[in-house]
Parts: structure tokens; C-alpha cells; sequence
């Protein structure tokens, strides 16, 4: 397997976006963001996501040579098992970094962080194994964002506070609308487009959160916009435009981080969060982010 393959299997250009849920876990659960348990916790996370992208791939194999021979799988550029073997190799070591992140660290939240990294690569393995015949895989996906929210928090109190949990709830509903487009890609259209109304939520709350606070208003209007240039892709139809908007979409994950950032009144972090997103289109240009 070459380098390329490597992260091309990954999907590494989405990472930063892993990186601003993280952050967002962290604002939200009111953690200290300057603490030894933060890169672990980082690396963690971000090898539950490669470690999913390459389970993704292992399963779908025979689908892809069908319709996506290209890949590395079916183009025989690497062993199928190889794959599955990776990509649950990285899952089993995230758990152990989560369960060193809950009991190996004075202050430590003992069990909870591997618990939310086991339900995370539970969620994981069950969108990848089922997620082509399952009709709510894109709530499966979405609950896997979800639980990375969920578990930094766990990293840092347990059990996570109410703001963390009504912040993932509406990450939730903009993952639904997300994947659903993602599930389109292939027919380079979008058969029904009720499931984009699940995008709304992400919206309503940005206004709510923003109507009295120009900070998270201004996040709110970056956010909305370029959901909004997404959306037009979808809408044109033009030869490439559903996987656009699928890439501008994912991108677009750090920007909702951004303003649930700034809501939790940390506004200057949210900046983190928009250089994520920055970050993710640059390296969508070099690695394929669907």
C-alpha cells in the first residue's frame, strides 16, 4: 500500500474537523484546553475516524467494484484484509488511550472516557457494516460525531453537562441531512430533498444563540452562508455538484463547531475552529474527502 493509498483510505483531508469536534467537546464540558490529556485525546479521536474511513472501505469492497473500482481495494492495490486489520487496529488503540485518558491521569474520569469510546466504535462498525440497506444509517453517522463530542467530555466530567448534550443534538440533525446527501453521490442527484430540512436545526439555533451576541451572530452568518453555497450545488445539478456539496458540507462541520464555540462564550477559541475548516478545504484539494 502506498502513501497515497494510505490516506486517500482515510479520508485524512476531514481530519481537522474531528480536531474543531474535539475542541467544541472540550469548550462545552468547560475543560481546560492546555492540559496533558489534550493530544492523547487528539490522536484518539482522530484514529477512530481513520480507523472507520478504512473499515468503510474494507467493507464496501465489493460494492466499490462495482461502482467505484478505482479505490484501493478493488483496484488490488491492497489485501481487503489488510484494511479490516488496520482499521480495527486503530480502533483498539484509541480505546486504550481513552481508558489511559480515564485512569492513568490525577483527576481522571476512570472508565467514562473508554465507555464513550466504545460506544463511538461500536457506532462506527455498525455504519460501516450495515449503513448501504440500513434507511437510518445517516442518524447512525450522525450519532457517531455525536458520541466524539460526547466522549472529549467525558475525558474531562462526567457525566457531561446539558450545553454539551443540546450542541451534539442539533450536530446530530445537520449530520442527518449531511449523510443523506452523501448516500447520493453516486446518482449525482438528490431523489428526495425533505431530509435536507434537518439542516434547518443547526440554523434555528445559530439564530437563537446569536440574536443577542454579535460574536456568535457573525459565526452564525459564516455558517449559514456556506451551507447556503452547498445547497446551491445541489440545487444546480450540474455534472460534480452533489459531491461538492458533499465536501463543502463536511468542511462545513467545523463551522457549525465554531459557533457552538462562540455560543458557550468563547468566541476568540471559535477561531480555531474556522482555521479548521479553512484547513479542511485546503486538504480536500490533495485527498479525496468523500
Amino acid at each position: 500500500m502506498t502513501p497515497a493509498d494510505a490516506l486517500r483510505l482515510g479520508r485524512v483531508s476531514n481530519l481537522p474537523t474531528v480536531w474543531s469536534n474535539v475542541l467544541a467537546g472540550l469548550v462545552l464540558a468547560g475543560a481546560p484546553l492546555l492540559d496533558a490529556r489534550t493530544a492523547p485525546l487528539l490522536l484518539a479521536l482522530s484514529l477512530m475516524y481513520v480507523g472507520g474511513m478504512y473499515l468503510n472501505d474494507a467493507f464496501d469492497a465489493a460494492i466499490d467494484a462495482r461502482e467505484r473500482p478505482e479505490r484501493p481495494i478493488p483496484a488490488g492495490r491492497v489485501r481487503r484484509s489488510t484494511v479490516f486489520t488496520l482499521g480495527f487496529g486503530m480502533l483498539a488503540l484509541a480505546l486504550a488511550l481513552l481508558a489511559w485518558l480515564g485512569l492513568g491521569f490525577d483527576g481522571g474520569t476512570g472508565a467514562w472516557p473508554a465507555l464513550g469510546g466504545a460506544a463511538l466504535a461500536a457506532t462506527i462498525v455498525a455504519y460501516d457494516a450495515w449503513h448501504k440497506t440500513n434507511p437510518l444509517s445517516p442518524v447512525v453517522m450522525g450519532l457517531c460525531r455525536v458520541l466524539v463530542y460526547v466522549t472529549a467530555g467525558l475525558c474531562f466530567v462526567a457525566p457531561v453537562p446539558s450545553l454539551l448534550l443540546v450542541a451534539a443534538g442539533v450536530l446530530l440533525c445537520y449530520l442527518i441531512g449531511l449523510t443523506y446527501v452523501a448516500k447520493q453521490e453516486n446518482l449525482g442527484r438528490v431523489r428526495n430533498l425533505w431530509p435536507l430540512a434537518f439542516l434547518a436545526v443547526p440554523v434555528i439555533y445559530g439564530l437563537t444563540a446569536g440574536i443577542e451576541r454579535l460574536p456568535t451572530a457573525l459565526y452564525w452568518l459564516a455558517f449559514t452562508a456556506w451551507m447556503l453555497v452547498a445547497l446551491w450545488f445541489i440545487r444546480r445539478r450540474a455534472p460534480g455538484d452533489v459531491p461538492r456539496a458533499v465536501v463543502s458540507l463536511i468542511a462545513g462541520i467545523s463551522l457549525f463547531d465554531a459557533l457552538v464555540i462562540a455560543a458557550a462564550g468563547a468566541p476568540g477559541l471559535a477561531l480555531l475552529a474556522v482555521a479548521a475548516f479553512a484547513l479542511t478545504l485546503a486538504l480536500q484539494r490533495l485527498v479525496a474527502g468523500t
